[in-house]
Order: structure tokens, then sequence, then C-alpha cells
């Protein structure tokens, strides 16, 4: 059955029954936002290794998750500015 483009302008781009936030308008997500949380956290963790004894406990649980946390952020930067759709 074929429909004609009328038809398929007036039908709404995302169901409301399948998700609930397109009624009201809003459906996305915080690309931004969670960059700036990412980089933040990361930096509260490198943060608190300053001023006191530093042992390798304190490394394994602080620098290395931050560690893993910038390369993460960077990494997604750098495919999101590689990537062929935007």
């Amino acid at each position: 059955m074929a429909r004609n483009s009328r038809e398929l302008a007036q039908r709404p781009a995302v169901d409301p029954l399948d998700e609930p936030s397109a009624e009201w308008g809003w459906h996305g997500s915080f690309p931004n936002g969670t960059r700036i949380a990412a980089v933040a956290t990361a930096l509260f963790l490198l943060l608190m290794l300053i001023g006191h004894e530093v042992s390798i406990t304190e490394i394994l649980w602080m620098a290395v998750p931050a560690v893993i946390i910038l390369t993460a952020v960077v990494a997604g930067a750098i495919r999101k500015r590689n990537a062929w759709r935007r």
C-alpha cells in the first residue's frame, strides 16, 4: 500500500507510545553535558592525589580511572570529528 507524501509529512517522526518524551517536545541526550561531567570527574580524581602521601593503591583507584575517562572523551571527540554523518 503506497502512501502519499502529504500523509507521511503529517505523521510524527517519533511514535509517542515508543518514546513518551516526544509528546512534550524534548527527545534527545546531553552530549556536551556528558563530556563536561566526565572531564570534571577525571580532574577531581586527579586533584585528590595532591597533598598527601600517594601509594600505588591510590594511583590504581584514582589516576588510572581518570586517564581512562579522559582517553574516552578524547577518542569520542576524534570519532565525532571524523564521522561521515553528524
